[in-house]
């Protein structure tokens, strides 16, 4: 907004906003504070206007005293009858309001998946992709063909993109937020579909493997990390539900979160509230890379992962990232370029297309843009 000069305009639509939510306020306030008052005033003026017709009638001898109170009676039980709902109206509004919501979720159209080849994990060391009797051992050799990809039609967001990345290969994307680093990823787990080209996972389409099936193989460490109600060790276990304590520990261990745990009140068993309060960000981060680890992926993008931690914290887990990355296929995608100078491909993305594509050295020695990032003659925006 600053950047634009916008302010005015905002305050004004927002002005706009705040008048139409205090209106309709007002509007909730005023119908249902007078509804209660409206229908007790009704109830009294018609047990008035009854027991004076009723009376009438008696005077008369068309009716007995015995009928008038019975009828006055059960004209007081439908009166109370009526004000208890009216009690409740808020209530039943509210609920058709949240009702509304619920069904527009039902209503969605479920993902599409035709996808037949499934993930067979029988054996804890060797994974094997099934396509009827056919069995593809999964290593984790990802190439991207030629890919173009828009979210909205006719605004593409990737152009011709291709990518090639095999166990023990760490593939690293760097530029500018929105040049399209993080959507390729996200195709690569089919969270989208491409518009165009081609994805294999092990010589096979992804979109001939189950969602599913194809997910198990790939484990995501973002920027933000999230930790749910529930011990540590639990929230590490997130990562693969029937993981060991061991193997929990190794995780830990492996991402260097081993340490700050044993220091907590009760260890892996602390209990943690809030998203993870009373810890810091960069310990978060790192029982979010414990996660990523003891689920033993074949596959691995770290999505900003170091941007939340500091340059200490960030130096102590450098070896153990390295650790959980070798012998995996891995994606980073970075803003700091010196978490990615070991890396082997490092693709310098610019609008959607791949503009250089090189490990460090080499791209240092062109004096191309990845050149300039580096020395912080243009920056990363």
């Amino acid at each position: 907004m600053k950047v634009f000069n916008h302010e005015k305009k905002v305050l004004t639509e927002f002005e706009a906003l705040n008048n139409d939510l205090r209106e309709a306020a007002n509007n909730a306030q005023f119908y249902s504070n007078i509804m209660m008052p409206t229908l007790g005033t009704l109830s009294y003026v018609n047990y008035a206007l009854t027991a004076a017709a009723g009376g009438f009638l008696v005077i008369a001898g068309r009716m007995d005293i015995g009928g008038l109170a019975a009828f006055l009676q059960y004209s007081r039980t439908f009166n109370q009858s009526l004000a208890q709902i009216s009690q409740q109206t808020n209530t039943l509004l509210s609920a058709m309001a949240g009702a509304e919501r619920i069904f527009n979720i039902l209503a969605e159209s479920p993902e599409i998946d035709q996808g037949q080849v499934t993930l067979d994990r029988s054996d804890a060391k060797e994974w094997y992709w099934v396509n009827g009797k056919n069995r593809v051992p999964v290593v984790g050799n990802i190439k991207l063909e030629n890919i173009n990809f828009s979210y909205v039609d006719n605004n593409p967001i990737l152009k011709n993109i291709d990518v090639w990345a095999e166990p023990g290969l760490k593939v690293a994307f760097v530029g500018a937020t929105g040049a399209g680093k993080t959507t390729i990823t996200n195709l690569i787990n089919r969270f989208y579909e491409i518009n165009s080209g081609q994805i294999t996972f092990d010589g096979i389409n992804v979109r001939d493997i189950k969602k599913d099936d194809l997910r198990k193989t790939i484990s995501i460490v973002l920027q933000d990390t999230h930790l749910f109600t529930g011990s540590i060790a639990d929230n590490i276990r997130y990562g693969r539900l029937n993981a060991t304590d061991d193997e929990v520990i190794k995780a830990a261990k492996l991402a260097k979160a081993h340490g700050f745990i044993k220091r907590l009140p009760h260890g892996y068993q602390t209990e943690l509230t809030g998203d993870g309060e009373g810890l810091s960000q960069g310990q978060r981060q790192l029982l979010a890379i414990a996660r990523a680890a003891v689920a033993n992926p074949k596959v691995l993008i770290l999505d900003e992962a170091t941007s939340s931690i500091d340059s200490h914290t960030e130096a102590l887990i450098s070896k153990g990232m390295d650790q959980l990355m070798y012998g995996r296929t891995s994606f980073v995608i970075a803003h700091r370029l010196s978490t990615i100078r070991n890396a082997d491909v490092i693709m310098v993305m610019d609008h959607g297309q791949i503009i250089e594509r090189g490990n460090h050295d080499s791209l240092m020695e062109k004096h191309g843009t990845y050149y300039k990032l580096y020395t912080g003659q243009i920056e990363l925006d």
